[in-house]
């Protein structure tokens, strides 16, 4: 197994970013993690100067992977800020900033799959959903950003770590025609991910940019739940084509929902429609319908917000029996009912892609 002081005495071979002080004698080293044989590393720079510091990124990576018994590293560019500096302001009518919105090379539509909270079955609707667009005849790629708790390795029944290629670029993992990456891959299923913002955000942005993903139609990104760090990480750096909304119809999640809704409009992402996942229940024995959340809340807020509706999906225990497994509904049954929801769902996303067409990307600007 991987020992710290083995990790940190090879690093202190690799210059920090001064070019001589050892990595390890410099204030920039911020986080080593050692969960078994994985090693999440962080390094805090100026973000001005991460491209000059790729190499050294790469270096201290390649070091650690020379460590006895390490079976993967991941070492990312943060930029904490510095201890007594002010805290970055989050936009607001005063708040004037812009950046610019940046592809990913090769993929033409990216599309973020979110929720205003967890367990409304999002992970879920994201995998069904990049599987029914595999089927329609797009190259699909899907990424889990969600570090915290990242639900691909187990949705795909992927247990493998992504390969190296020679350009230093991670080899996505591939599963029922889906290229596939998580953190997942790289930390144990029951190990806790205690990162701090910075890093986890790094981290999403080093699985976007330096995984080989080849040519694809669209990329769907597992988004995790909230409106934190994450999503304004994503929704400020990486063109995103746009976003779907995942909610459970009772008025909890709904506002929650709404919250999402309204962080993606306030950064200039379209909002390609909502999703009432868990809908209503039909018992397997006597076919009654329940409406176990209510119903048609979703529905309801899309008309009042005008945007689109996308479909309902049931609350169906095909639907969990097929995740768990590792197999979703769409891959396990494409012909049956709950294939062909999603199948629906699929078609109508794609055709708002397809409308919308790749228009320049666009600017942000918080006013």
């Amino acid at each position: 197994m991987a020992i710290k002081d083995d990790v940190l005495a090879r690093l202190s071979a690799v210059p920090g970013p001064d070019g001589t002080t050892p990595l390890t004698a410099s204030a920039a080293l911020s986080e080593v993690v050692v969960t078994g044989d994985k090693v999440a590393i962080a390094i805090a720079v100026d973000p001005a100067r991460a491209r000059d510091l790729e190499p050294m990124r790469q270096a201290a990576e390649a070091a650690v992977r020379a460590v006895p018994g390490v079976g993967s590293a991941l070492v990312t560019l943060t930029s904490d800020r510095e201890p007594g500096a002010a805290a970055p302001r989050m936009p607001g009518p005063r708040a004037q900033a812009a950046q610019t919105r940046l592809p990913v090379e090769g993929v033409r539509h990216i599309v973020a799959v979110a929720s205003g909270k967890g367990g409304v079955g999002k992970s879920t609707t994201a995998i069904n959903l990049a599987l029914g667009l595999a089927a329609s005849g797009w190259r699909v790629g899907i990424l889990d950003a969600d570090v915290y708790g990242p639900s691909l390795p187990r949705l795909l029944n992927l247990t493998q770590r992504p390969g190296l290629l020679p350009d230093k670029r991670m080899a996505p993992l591939e599963a029922h025609g889906l290229k596939a990456m998580s953190i997942g891959f790289l930390v144990e299923e029951d190990a806790a991910v205690v990162w701090r913002g910075p890093m986890v955000m790094s981290a999403i942005r080093q699985m976007l940019r330096d995984v080989a993903w080849g040519e694809l139609d669209v990329l769907v990104v597992d988004m995790p739940p909230g409106t934190g760090d994450a999503q304004l990480t994503l929704a400020q750096s990486v063109a995103l084509s746009g976003a779907v909304v995942v909610s459970t119809p009772q008025d909890l999640a709904l506002i929650d929902a709404r919250r999402g809704i309204s962080m993606f409009e306030r950064v200039g992402v379209p909002i390609l429609g909502i999703v009432e996942n868990m809908s209503y229940f039909v018992c397997p024995s006597c076919g009654t319908r329940c409406d176990v959340f209510g119903h048609g809340g979703a529905r309801a807020d899309a008309e009042r917000l005008g945007v689109r509706f996308l479909g309902e999906i049931p609350l169906a225990m095909a639907i969990r029996e097929t995740s768990d497994a590792g197999t979703p509904i769409v891959a396990a049954d494409p012909a049956g009912q709950h294939g062909l929801a999603y199948a629906a769902l699929a078609a109508r996303v794609r055709a708002a892609l397809e409308a919308a067409g790749t228009a320049p990307t666009p600017r942000i600007v918080f006013e």
